[in-house]
């Protein structure tokens, strides 16, 4: 996938690398105002002119932030520009029926019935939505961060930390069966109020299911309120496909088989589809984090061969 060597892509590159650079320059100016604000607070102290220093500092933030502000508008243009006009035309290469919205994501209530996660989250973010149809399969996926909260009582009062739950990409797929049962596969030693809950109240009592990948089985817990039908699911190439697929990931993923769907969990760290500041979208290289994360989401589909359709919705 060669966008920049694309004829139609070629004015489109233009035209945003030249939004880029008025960005770039002007972020620069507000850092460097700041920089030297800083640096008159250092010497204020250094040379006894602590208020002068105090002074300065002040006006080189007060300076930076209105820089800013006064490009914050071209700014969030461009990064949406970016999305729609570079991320777009990437996915329309892979598949004509696929497009993105990043302005919205995986919804909370379908991050809570997929039933991956061990807490309900107390924030949660979203963003990026990309949908379509891959031949036979409905896919959609996005990236979100949950979190949830713990207060402990200190000396000084209530303190609240934030804890993650999922930092990643939720990918969502159509199987084209309506499953009688759920069936999870998480990491191994996966814990939690909330995990456990599921395994006595949907489940049925925490049921494992023992499978005949030895390497499967050491990578991933299996539990289904179903036994036979996990199986039935999770054939030998199946479980294959999703120890390779791990590999794409910073950590273990999370697979569940719900309703008639089937939610793959990525855990990653870093942000993508996010347009650069300061390195040129005219270098190939700064596109190809995303590119490969959009050929591997749309590979899942072959990976898993969700287009062949064993079975028949009832």
């Amino acid at each position: 996938m060669q966008l920049h060597s694309q004829p139609e892509m070629v004015s489109v590159f233009n035209e945003l690398e030249t939004s880029r650079l008025h960005i770039a320059k002007q972020h620069s100016r507000a850092y460097w105002s700041m920089g030297i604000g800083a640096a008159c607070l250092l010497g204020g102290f250094l040379f006894g002119l602590i208020e002068v220093g105090v002074v300065l500092l002040i006006a080189g933030l007060v300076t930076g932030l209105i820089i800013l502000a006064l490009v914050g508008n071209k700014t969030n243009a461009y990064k949406l520009d970016f999305k729609h006009k570079i991320i777009g035309a990437a996915l329309k290469q892979l598949d004509d029926s696929l497009q993105i919205n990043p302005q919205s994501g995986i919804s909370q209530r379908d991050f809570i019935d997929s039933c991956l996660f061990s807490q309900t989250p107390d924030r949660y973010k979203t963003e990026d939505l990309v949908y379509g149809k891959i031949d036979k399969t409905q896919i959609h996926f996005a990236e979100v961060h949950a979190e949830y909260k713990t207060e402990t009582q200190t000396k000084n009062g209530k303190q609240t930390q934030w804890h993650d739950i999922f930092k990643g990409i939720i990918f969502c797929a159509d199987f084209n069966k309506n499953f009688n049962g759920l069936t999870v596969v998480r990491p191994k030693g996966f814990t939690g109020a909330f995990g456990k809950w599921i395994s006595q109240n949907i489940l049925g009592n925490k049921r494992i299911v023992e499978l005949e990948n030895v390497n499967f089985d050491k990578m991933f817990t299996t539990e289904s309120g179903d036994q036979v039908e996990a199986r039935y699911i999770l054939t030998p190439s199946l479980m294959e496909k999703l120890l390779e697929l791990n590999q794409y990931a910073n950590s273990t993923i999370s697979v569940s088989f719900v309703w008639s769907n089937v939610y793959i969990a990525f855990p990653l760290n870093h942000n993508y589809f996010e347009a650069p500041i300061f390195k040129s979208l005219l270098n190939a290289e700064v596109l190809e984090k995303d590119l490969n994360m959009l050929r591997l989401m749309c590979h899942v589909v072959q990976e898993l061969d969700l287009n062949t359709r064993i079975w028949t919705k009832q």
